[in-house]
């Protein structure tokens, strides 16, 4: 069994100490954060705080690594920030920036035949098992290990409410340059109370305003769900994951950002988004993307937490793959410029969008590119897979969406996992999506590829397209509707046993003859707030009842 001892540390920063608003990344952050807390069972990991493990160069000893925590600690503002207020049901409005303070690292010697990553992945574990005290903690549990006194890694665990996954990968580089020996210039970032100043400031709120209005405008235009046809009947959001490491991915990517002179992340997205859309048997695929708002150049180097989401809407009805590419790099800007808003209005248009409509939004395609937040440094100690491309399966997890792709590194080796609700992808079906992938990648960087009925995507991916035979289907605007699901989805909610729903004059109505003492407006929002995961379905726009008839939303 290992031993451990802990060391405080206690830091004095040159910085006075400062009080202030919180920033939108933050305040998005302690939001979920206490949605979160009601849910989490017993010894179950927070899956919003993160962790990583830090390597440590050789002829680092213990003095220098805590002396660089301690000066990491003393240069930063978010790693000195703290929550008045937080807890419970309450949301801090302020955050305070402490000029000196304390930490502790646990100093982990390893037994002779026990191995570092192992034993940092269970300290990791372990630590985010534990909700962080906002009020009061350091913003990082940290976990040094060491063999013979020398030490060998360092495991992090790290509270979202302060930093992002680009600020931890961002402090990592100024890790290793620091137990290296090597001195830094000043911080080059924003304070998080200087972003949040910026954020209140008239452009500021014009940015927050904007981002709000392109929301709700895809929110009210565009497909509530991605996927709806006869597969997609389950609510529940247990998904499972497939990995995926190839070598020869990462050098067909670089091929293609050569050949038509896109990002990376352009290239990725527009593949991804071509094969989801195939799927889905429909050309538009709105996607959430996060790790979204980095997109100013101010923001580049700051040491804090700036996660929001964006929402991109991807036209797949294009000749070609190099016009989806194209589309995706502009559109990729647009969302990711309006990624950074007020979340409680945001939540409410959310609400309110659900109630007019009669669908509620479902991240039911999710980009996640986290390739730049992951150090070369760490990537590169992984050795090649012996098979390219390597697949591996993981346990599956509870996610709220239906497929998500994340990336996790993009030079060398092309790293990344893919998570699918079997209602979209079985298994077997998640293999074929990822082959097909890669394969997509390749070609991208060989010559353009034919998309379109006609074009190459169906005998490329082996992928089943979506069916809808079995039901009643009818397209409302830019949704497809199960009639037959949605009355008896209504007869459950309502706890009545005779419904008609009927598509006439281009509009959809139930009809409850007996039974429902609601008004129109009472069934309306009954019904809207049943519709969570329930893809298929939207909410009647008009209502026939014993009670009266109405559209529900007056």
């Amino acid at each position: 069994m290992s031993n451990t001892r802990a060391v405080t540390l206690r830091f004095l920063a040159e910085a006075p100490g400062a009080e202030g608003p919180v920033t939108l990344g933050q305040d998005n952050v302690l939001r979920c954060l206490r949605n979160e807390q009601p849910s989490r069972e017993k010894n179950e990991p927070s899956s919003l705080n993160k962790q990583a493990t830090w390597i440590i160069p050789d002829g680092a000893d213990e003095t220098r690594c805590l002396d660089a925590l301690r000066t990491l600690a003393e240069r930063h503002a978010a790693l000195r920030t703290v929550f008045p207020g937080a807890g419970g049901d309450r949301l801090p409005e302020t955050q305070r920036q402490n000029v000196d303070g304390e930490f502790t690292v646990q100093v982990i010697a390893l037994d002779p035949d026990e191995d570092p990553a192992a034993r940092a992945e269970a300290f990791c574990w372990d630590e985010r098992c534990h909700p962080f005290d906002l009020t009061a903690e350091f913003p990082l549990r940290l976990g040094l290990l060491t063999r013979d006194g020398r030490p060998v890694l360092l495991a992090v665990v790290v509270s979202h409410a302060q930093l992002d996954g680009v600020a931890t990968g961002l402090l990592f580089k100024e890790w290793m340059a620091l137990t290296s020996g090597d001195e830094l210039p000043p911080p080059a970032g924003p304070t998080p109370i200087e972003v949040a100043e910026q954020e209140r400031s008239s452009s500021g709120r014009r940015r927050g305003r904007a981002a709000l209005r392109h929301w709700e405008r895809i929110l009210a235009e565009e497909p509530s769900a991605v996927f709806a046809d006869d597969r997609v009947r389950s609510a529940e959001n247990l998904l499972h994951t497939l990995g995926i490491r190839t070598p020869a991915g990462a050098a067909a990517l670089d091929r293609a950002v050569r050949r038509t002179a896109s990002s990376k992340s352009a290239v990725l997205t527009a593949c991804y988004a071509a094969l989801a859309a195939h799927r889905a048997a429909r050309s538009t695929v709105v996607m959430a993307a996060l790790s979204a708002n980095r997109h100013r150049s101010v923001l580049a180097e700051h040491i804090g937490t700036l996660a929001q989401d964006a929402l991109l809407v991807l036209d797949t009805d294009c000749p070609d793959l190099d016009t989806l590419i194209a589309r995706t790099q502009a559109q990729a800007l647009s969302g990711y410029w309006h990624a950074t808003f007020e979340t409680e209005r945001l939540w409410k248009i959310l609400d309110d969008s659900s109630l007019g409509r009669g669908a509620r939004f479902v991240r039911d395609v999710v980009l996640n590119d986290v390739s730049g937040t992951v150090p070369e440094e760490i990537a590169a100690l992984r050795p090649d897979p012996a098979a390219d491309p390597d697949l591996s399966w993981y346990p599956t997890e509870p996610l709220p969406t239906r497929l998500m792709i994340n990336i996790w590194r993009t030079s060398g080796c092309l790293e990344i996992s893919l998570h699918a609700h079997p209602d979209v992808l079985d298994r077997e079906e998640t293999e074929h999506f990822a082959r097909a992938l890669l394969r997509l990648i390749d070609l991208a960087g060989q010559r353009n590829v034919t998309l379109g009925p006609d074009g190459e995507l169906a005998a490329l991916s082996n992928l089943p397209v979506g069916r809808r035979e079995k039901g009643r289907w009818q397209q409302v605007g830019t949704n497809w509707v199960d009639l037959d699901a949605l009355a008896d989805r209504l007869r459950t909610v309502l706890d009545v046993k005779d419904v008609e729903v009927t598509w006439q004059n281009e509009e959809l109505t139930a009809v409850v003859r007996e039974g429902c003492t609601l008004t129109p407006t009472e069934a309306h929002t009954a019904v809207v707030d049943a519709l969570s995961w329930r893809d298929t379905l939207m909410a009647p726009q008009r209502y026939v009842l014993p009670a009266g008839t109405g559209t529900g939303r007056d």
